[in-house]
């Protein structure tokens, strides 16, 4: 059964069809780096992250784009205001953006093309609007002219003829308020500084929504099956894309437009000012876990708003303490009776498991899926044991669900020499029932965030959440 998704240009639920076969090209509205990335962010790339997590275990395969937009007004202005080079000033940006993303075990995506790497291509994309009649020249930049694509508006359902009308935008970014030509290429001004590339269109560089179009073709080409962002994107930001694209090259650009609702910390809308933002080193130097932050961003179905509390989060922990605690009960269970109870447990949760994430990823009825099947199966392992073949098909089944929840299985620091050999006198000292001393290495290890559990075929480790 295909999966289908809310598409955001027809604003109905769709199956999803791929244009060839079963491979999936994927293009992904990444980071701007002028800043580290803070949790709204990273709310949008959870849910791509589960999206192309679900159709690879579907059986597709995904080629997923992400981009990084290291030259745009903010790029600039905060690189200038440092008084260092752009390439300096996005770098440090970048690497953390990585290091952040790996942390919430988010898959790396095939390709992160970078803006400043791609000029080129924005320039003969220009080119072709002009030569097709949607662009033209005014004041040293190039604008896209959107009298000359009838469907502009199509993506945020808008009427232009309702809206505040405005002669020309030179802003990145601009409100929705106003539908008016914007810029794809930008003529150098002052204010730019030592950022600018000759080309042939002139000294100058591109203007934001231009980057996308053109790195997003070169890479999975004029037609491609999902597009996806946060809902802050579909206008303008996505509106001009399709726009460019199709004006350049008379195809459609994208099948399948998909957009996450906004996050609110504590209720609130995060800022600054309220003392309300977070990025995830933040949150990792309050002492919370990467994975936790992961859970709760994935918990609540994309399109809604998501309300992030620090409750919540504890909450996230609890989730993932009883996914794992489950993953340890499983493997260390006595040896028991083959049990058909175990199979009609695994086929039941594979199929709501699927049957949420089937309908536009619809995680509630999903987790709890996964859930009803670990109590299913604790109270056979207390009653009965599990067969070694039982015991395999559940931690197969516990894989298959983790292989797109990844909350169970996400790599956690291992243990270094010094803590594996306090496990080792621990376990010595029980052997001779030396209590005092076990108890003791067990209570300096949970200082520590080590929790030791002896269960049946051993002691066993793993982090504190």
């Amino acid at each position: 059964m295909a999966p289908k998704f809310f598409n955001t240009l027809t604003r109905t639920l769709e199956e999803f069809k791929p244009i060839n076969g079963n491979s999936v090209g994927m293009y992904t509205c990444g980071p701007t780096v002028y800043g580290p990335a803070h949790i709204g962010n990273f709310r949008a790339y959870v849910f791509e992250d589960i999206l192309r997590r679900y159709l690879k275990y579907k059986g597709y395969s995904v080629k997923q784009v992400m981009n990084l937009t290291d030259i745009d007004d903010k790029t600039i202005r905060d690189s200038q205001a440092a008084g260092i080079s752009l390439d300096e000033h996005t770098k440090k940006f970048k690497d953390q953006f990585f290091k952040d993303i790996d942390r919430l075990n988010i898959e790396r995506a095939e390709l992160y093309p970078e803006a400043t790497k791609h000029i080129p291509e924005m320039v003969i994309l220009v080119q072709k609007l002009l030569d097709n009649g949607h662009a033209y020249y005014s004041g040293g930049s190039f604008y896209f002219k959107i009298s000359t694509f009838p469907k502009y508006g199509a993506l945020f359902h808008m009427d232009i003829e309702s809206l505040k009308a405005g002669a020309r935008i030179d802003n990145d970014e601009y409100e929705k308020e106003t539908a008016s030509d914007f810029a794809i290429w930008k003529g150098w001004s002052e204010r730019d500084g030592d950022v600018y590339w000759e080309t042939e269109l002139g000294k100058g560089r591109p203007g934001w929504h231009i980057e996308c179009s053109a790195m997003s073709m070169k890479y999975l080409g004029e037609h491609f099956d999902i597009h996806t962002g946060g809902v802050d994107n579909i206008f303008p930001h996505h509106e001009n894309e399709i726009a460019q694209s199709e004006g350049a090259t008379g195809k459609k650009f994208v099948n399948y437009w998909l957009h996450n609702a906004h996050l609110l910390v504590e209720n609130r809308k995060m800022a600054r000012r309220d003392n309300n933002f977070y990025t995830l080193e933040d949150l990792v130097k309050m002492g919370h876990n990467p994975v936790a932050v992961r859970y709760l961003l994935l918990s609540t179905h994309y399109r809604q708003q998501l309300n992030f509390t620090f409750e919540g989060l504890e909450g996230a922990k609890n989730a993932i303490t009883r996914l794992r605690d489950f993953k340890l009960n499983v493997e260390s269970a006595k040896i028991g009776p083959e049990s058909s109870a175990v199979k009609d447990s695994i086929e039941k949760a594979v199929t709501e498991f699927e049957a949420g994430l089937d309908d536009d990823l619809n995680i509630s009825p999903t987790l709890a899926s996964v859930f009803d099947f670990v109590r299913e199966i604790n109270a056979i392992v207390a009653e009965q044991g599990l067969s070694e073949s039982n015991k395999k098909k559940v931690i197969d089944t516990l894989k298959r669900f983790d292989s797109v929840l990844g909350v169970i299985y996400a790599t956690e620091d291992q243990i270094d020499e010094r803590v594996e050999k306090l496990i080792n006198e621990r376990i010595a000292a029980k052997k001779i029932r030396d209590f005092k001393k076990a108890d003791q290495i067990r209570a300096d290890l949970l200082s520590e965030g080590i929790i030791l559990e002896d269960t049946a075929t051993g002691t066993v480790w793993k982090r504190k959440l």
